[in-house]
């Protein structure tokens, strides 16, 4: 794994803040990621509550599986390893605990690398016969840009930091005071997440969160849903 640089340059920087932005035409805020099942069956239903809750995603769920991919891919595409893409890749499908995980990361995954398409000319050959999962996909651009592998984790994490928060503001629901508190708390967060991620090898990654994994299941059922997980 390489370590954190000093400085990023800004074109780099900018691209990382672009990657990170829920404004990217991927559908991440279409998902709460088993938060809203939560909130109906697991007593979410307070700015308190809702905090720990994404707090602890992060920590148990995010760094040990998609953020530990995101850091062993970034150094695989650099150095051309598709051995090593492919093996991360299968491994994000196959422990996807739930049809909703498991079509998010799909759906999520089609439209980066369509969005990608637009901005690196190589996209369509390299993802020609690979249907990428979502993290995959990311580190395919992150790895374009002069970001170590620990910026493009920070990035990816903080992306999925502002969809949740904005998820709980919504399905909870919260205030936008309430979210930005609960968003500087996994700001604060995060560096420890992807120190985590970045030491994992793949003995060590897994994707095991079973009470996440009842709750995506249930919220397929779930009654007057806001999300699709």
């Amino acid at each position: 794994m390489d370590d954190a640089p000093a400085a990023l340059p800004a074109t780099s920087l900018l691209q990382l803040i672009w990657l990170a932005s829920p404004a990217l035409p991927v559908g991440g805020f279409s998902y709460s990621e088993g938060l809203e099942a939560g909130i109906e069956w697991a007593g979410i239903g307070t700015e308190q509550a809702a905090a720990d809750w994404l707090a602890d995603q992060l920590h148990l769920s995010l760094a040990r599986a998609d953020l530990a991919v995101v850091a062993q891919a970034v150094p695989a595409w650099r150095r051309g390893d598709l051995q090593c893409i492919e093996a991360l890749n299968d491994w994000v499908f196959q422990t996807r605990e739930s049809a909703e995980f498991r079509l998010q990361t799909e759906q999520m995954g089609r439209s980066f690398v369509e969005w990608l398409k637009l901005h690196h000319a190589d996209a369509a050959q390299v993802f020609g016969e690979l249907p990428a999962s979502y993290p995959v996909a990311f580190a395919f651009a992150a790895s374009r840009t002069a970001a170590s592998a620990h910026d493009a984790c920070l990035a990816f994490a903080f992306g999925w930091a502002e969809n949740m928060t904005a998820a709980a503001v919504k399905a909870v629901p919260l205030g936008q005071s309430a979210g930005q508190r609960m968003l500087a708390r996994l700001a604060d967060e995060i560096p420890t997440a992807v120190r985590q991620a970045l030491t994992l090898s793949d003995d060590d990654r897994q994707a095991f969160s079973p009470m996440l994994a009842v709750l995506s299941s249930r919220h397929e059922t779930q009654y007057s849903r806001l999300f699709r997980s």
